[in-house]
C-alpha cells in the first residue's frame, strides 16, 4: 500500500510561510506584493481559476489586480494593458489566463511581460535559465512537484525519472527540474516506442497527457514514486487524473490523489513565484 502525497495539506503549510514573507516585505517596503490577473473573454473554467487566484492572494497577504477584459477586446489594447502594468511599481507579478480568444496572439502578447515579472514562468529567458541551471521564475505546477517530492523526503538524486507529456507547461520543464535534481531523465510521448515498457522502469513517473486513467499497474514499477498531473472526468462525469489511482496506489510506493493532489499546490507556487519577484526587485 502506498503513501498518499497530500498537495492540500503541503500547499496550505506553504501558503502559511508565503503569508509571513509577504508581510515581512510589506512591513519593509511600505506597500504590499502585488500580483496583476488579466482574463480576456467569459471562458468558464478561466473565470474559475482567475477567482481562485484573486481569493489565494487574499489569503496570503498580496494585493490582486484583476482586469477583466471583453472577448471583443485587440491585440493592440491588451499589450497597452500589459505595458502599463510593466511599468507599474506596485506590481510584481502579471498572469495572463490562458487561453486567450482565437483572434488574440498569446504568444506576441506574452512576449511584453519581462522575465522578472513573468511568474507562471513561460517566458524564453525563465525557461532558458532553468534549462542552464540559473535561478528563474520556474513554471508553478512542475516547481510544486519538486517541493512535493522534497516535502517527503524523496530525493531524484540518481534515480530513473520518466515524465509521460511534453508540454511546455509541464513536459518540459518538469524533466528540466529534474535533471537539475541529478536525476537520470526520459521524456515520452504519443511517438515513444514500447511506452508501457518505458514508464515501468522509472523510479519517479510524472504523468502529464490529459487522458484520464491511462496509465495503468502493469506501466508501474513496484515501489515507485508517481506523480499525476492530470485533471479529467472518468466513464460517468467523476474528477479523475492520469493514473488509475486505485489500481496503480497498491505497487506504487508513493502516489498523488487526484483532485487533492499536485493541483493545489500550482496556484500556491503561483503565488511562492510572486513573492519572489517582490524580493529581486
Amino acid at each position: 500500500m502506498s503513501v498518499r502525497i497530500d498537495g492540500k495539506e503541503l500547499a496550505a503549510k506553504l501558503r502559511a510561510d508565503i503569508r509571513e514573507e509577504a508581510e515581512q516585505y510589506a512591513r519593509q517596503h511600505g506597500k504590499q506584493v502585488g500580483l496583476a490577473v488579466v482574463l480576456v473573454g467569459e471562458d468558464p473554467a478561466s473565470q474559475v481559476y482567475v477567482r481562485n487566484k484573486i481569493k489565494a492572494c487574499e489569503e496570503t497577504g498580496i494585493r490582486s489586480y484583476s482586469y477583466h477584459l471583453p472577448a471583443e477586446t485587440r491585440q493592440e489594447q491588451l499589450e497597452e494593458l500589459l505595458d502599463g502594468l510593466v511599468a507599474d511599481k506596485n506590481v510584481h507579478g502579471i498572469l495572463v489566463q490562458l487561453p486567450l480568444p482565437k483572434h488574440l496572439d498569446a504568444e506576441r502578447a506574452l512576449k511584453h511581460i519581462p522575465s522578472e515579472k513573468d511568474v507562471d514562468g513561460f517566458c524564453a529567458e525563465n525557461v532558458g535559465n532553468l534549462a542552464m541551471g540559473r535561478a528563474a521564475l520556474v513554471a508553478c505546477t512542475p516547481h510544486g512537484v519538486m517541493k512535493m517530492l522534497e516535502a517527503y523526503g524523496i530525493d531524484p538524486r540518481g534515480k530513473r525519472a520518466v515524465v509521460l507529456g511534453r508540454s511546455n507547461i509541464v513536459g518540459k520543464p518538469m524533466a528540466m527540474l529534474l535533471l537539475n535534481a541529478d536525476a537520470t531523465v526520459t521524456v515520452c510521448h504519443s511517438k515513444t516506442k514500447d511506452l508501457a515498457k518505458v514508464c515501468a522502469e522509472a523510479d519517479i513517473l510524472v504523468v502529464a497527457i490529459g487522458r484520464a486513467k491511462f496509465v495503468t499497474a502493469d506501466m508501474v514499477k513496484e515501489g515507485a514514486v508517481v506523480i499525476d498531473v492530470g485533471m479529467d472526468r472518468d466513464e460517468n462525469g467523476k474528477l479523475c487524473g492520469d493514473v488509475d489511482y486505485e489500481a496503480v496506489k497498491e505497487k506504487a510506493a508513493y502516489i498523488t490523489p487526484v483532485p487533492g493532489g499536485v493541483g493545489p499546490m500550482t496556484i500556491t507556487m503561483l503565488l511562492y513565484n510572486t513573492v519572489l519577484a517582490a524580493k529581486r526587485g
